[in-house]
């Protein structure tokens, strides 16, 4: 199963912890998500403030 960071809307898999930015508060619930692969060249990761590359939920519940 999927779990979205409520704090920075990093999408990891089995995890209690986000790999992102180590917040504790993963969701099941979130909706649509974007794939960042470079984000110093990706508009999108700039308007989203991505720092990292990864999966990222567009909205969390």
């Amino acid at each position: 199963m999927e779990l979205a960071c409520r704090k920075c809307k990093f999408i990891s898999a089995d995890s209690s912890v986000c790999k992102n930015c180590g917040g504790t508060e993963l969701t099941k619930e979130w909706y649509g998500y974007v794939i960042i692969i470079d984000p110093e060249q990706s508009d999108i990761a700039k308007k989203l403030g991505v720092k990292i590359p990864g999966k990222y939920a567009l909205k969390v519940g």
